[in-house]
């Protein structure tokens, strides 16, 4: 199986690595100053092109290198040690912190001044388990004289922690695909560094306002008031007030209780009235959340307790904030849209089981968590034309739409072939991988085909030929359990013709067959046989379920949190006349 390991393992990590890696690169381009991430060890793992053009790096001469040997120099250009770099002592300690007037070593080996702050960055969205660190730097080259530097550092750290959160901000928010934690995050980052409240509207695909979010910072914690969320009256057209406006996309304003006191133009209107009063909110700021094609919605911060008001000087920060929202929210959207349609797709792709006398079957499909790995698995059951039953499950590679409609090319193939060709399934599927390049789209793709036929003496013959896809689960009533690892060949459009084998075994009085996708095995940070193994286990202790009972339960005990779609068919045979142990025999 270590074939099959490192082939299942890499699979994975290839899926998984280049679109959260993009996604890193996407958010580190946003930040308008010089940043670089690094693992728990301080090397390198991305930069973005403003931090290459200050360091006069390139990515290459940046990628892998321990930051701190590589750039941190002293003011006369000396290694640093560790013990007296802030940096280095920060980022062992897992801490945020930030400095000034500080040394990095630039490609040419001149000195470049920088301030920089630093923060703890998980990586669990890069395909990584571990914490990382964000190190956020820009020059400070043009700095006032040394008389003159105590207000000027306090100014400059003020616009520095501003360009921090907004760094913080980018990166946190476009990690994610799915809204609502996206939203989680937003609210988190705001509350309480900016304000006491939080308010987020935001328009459905159907065109109406929804509160989605009215948060209370408590302390440390952070209260959501449900009694003042839900649905919203529709926008006005001409309102002039500040929610109104900002859900039109027209700009951003300030508000306060005052401001809703006068007659209501609207239901909008009467809302934001009740919030103040229901809140105390003496002080708000509302901006736009606009996406690339469309408004989304408003981003409201609220202030109770905290002191001051706030200013049009504060407009731009929030507008700053709600504008890389925009882009997070649309992008989830978008990939939510996008994996709802695939799944309708695949379910109305995947097919009814036929009814077999005596015989159990029951199927799942569970969609992948993300979007653009749904899609490409399938299984499918049916009676052929001399009366067996034929039984398929299998995985096109690739995802999405272009996986779902070449799962159905290869779904129908398959069924005319094993319809109109009464031949052992390894000449039906041998059949198909000659025509699967020249009249479709699919590319490759692995698959376990067999037949079920009835004995006369009541039976069951199991024959199969499998084409590089995990093996079936045979489990016994009495929670024996072990693979068919026979029948095995290539996978499907290698362009390599190759005799496939077919195997063959009488399956015992009462036993489960399982046939499976590989996303049932496969998990970040596990080996396949790992896999391979729990499935058994498990399996092998549910023997005693009913099928449907067995089959949810394998699924919520089994299915790890990874990154493919599953689809499952189980089999039962019928019980013995007279209990009593029955072995399987494989020929």
């Amino acid at each position: 199986m270590a074939g099959a390991e490192r082939t299942g393992t890499d699979r994975q990590r290839q899926r998984a690595e280049p679109r959260a890696r993009a996604r890193l690169v996407d958010a580190l381009e946003a930040i308008g100053a010089g940043v670089y991430l690094v693992d728990e060890q301080g090397h390198i793992l991305a930069a973005n092109t403003r931090a290459e053009h200050l360091l006069g790096r390139s990515a290459a001469d940046l990628l892998g290198h321990d930051a701190h040997d590589l750039l941190h120099r002293g003011p006369q250009g000396q290694p640093l040690p560790t013990t007296q770099c802030a940096m280095r002592q920060a980022f062992h300690a897992g801490n945020p912190a930030q400095g000034y007037q500080e040394y990095f070593l630039r490609g040419d080996g001149s000195l470049l001044p920088v301030s920089w702050l630093i923060t703890p960055y998980d990586l669990g969205d890069t395909g990584d388990r571990r914490t990382g660190t964000l190190v956020v730097f820009h020059t400070s080259e043009q700095e006032a004289p040394a008389e003159a530097r105590p207000e000027r550092a306090a100014e400059s750290l003020n616009d520095f922690e501003r360009l921090a959160l907004l760094a913080e901000t980018t990166t946190r928010l476009t990690s994610t695909l799915d809204v609502d934690e996206a939203l989680r995050r937003l609210v988190s980052l705001v509350l309480p560094r900016l304000a006491d409240w939080v308010v987020i509207d935001l328009i459905t695909e159907h065109d109406e306002v929804w509160r989605t979010a009215v948060v209370h910072a408590e302390g440390d914690r952070l209260v959501h008031h449900e009694d003042l969320e839900g649905p919203m009256p529709p926008v006005p057209e001409e309102s002039p007030m500040p929610l109104s406006r900002a859900l039109r996309g027209v700009a951003s304003a300030l508000a306060g209780p005052a401001t809703y006191q006068r007659a209501p133009d609207s239901g909008i209107a009467v809302e934001q009235r009740r919030l103040f009063e229901a809140t105390g909110i003496h002080s708000a700021a509302i901006a736009p959340i606009r996406g690339t094609r469309e408004v989304l919605g408003a981003l409201t911060l609220g202030r109770d307790e905290k002191p001051g008001d706030f200013t049009t000087a504060d407009l731009p920060l929030l507008e700053d904030i709600a504008r890389r929202a925009g882009v997070a929210l649309d992008n989830a959207r978008l990939y939510q849209r996008q994996r709802a349609v695939a799944e309708t797709m695949q379910n109305h792709l995947l097919p009814q089981m036929p009814r077999v006398p005596g015989l159990q079957m029951a199927v799942r499909y569970l969609p992948a968590p993300d979007a653009s790995q749904v899609g490409g698995d399938w299984y499918d059951a049916f009676t052929l034309s001399d009366g067996a039953t034929a039984l398929a499950v299998g995985d096109v590679v690739g995802h999405d739409l272009e996986a779902a409609a070449g799962m159905a090319q290869l779904r129908n193939m398959l069924r005319a072939y094993a319809w109109s060709q009464q031949e052992p399934p390894s000449r039906i599927v041998q059949r198909l991988d000659e025509a699967i390049m020249p009249i479709t789209d699919v590319t490759m793709a692995t698959l376990i085909l067999a037949r079920l036929t009835r004995t006369t003496d009541d039976q069951w013959l199991l024959t199969w030929t499998n084409a590089g896809h995990p093996p079936p689960l045979l489990v016994t009533r009495d929670g024996l359990a072990h693979y068919l690892t026979e029948g095995h060949s290539l996978l499907l459009g290698t362009g390599v013709r190759t005799v496939r084998p077919d195997a063959t075994t009488l399956l015992p009085p009462g036993c489960t067959l399982l046939l499976y996708t590989d996303g049932l095995i496969e998990a970040p940070g596990h080996t396949l046989d790992e896999g391979l193994s729990r499935l058994r286990q498990h399996a092998a202790a549910l023997a005693h379920r009913p099928l449907p009972s067995l089959t949810d339960q394998l699924l919520r005990r089994v299915h790890p949190p990874g990154l493919d779609d599953v689809a499952l068919l189980a089999l039962r045979t019928p019980p013995p006349a007279n209990p009593g142990p029955a072995a399987p025999r494989t020929r």
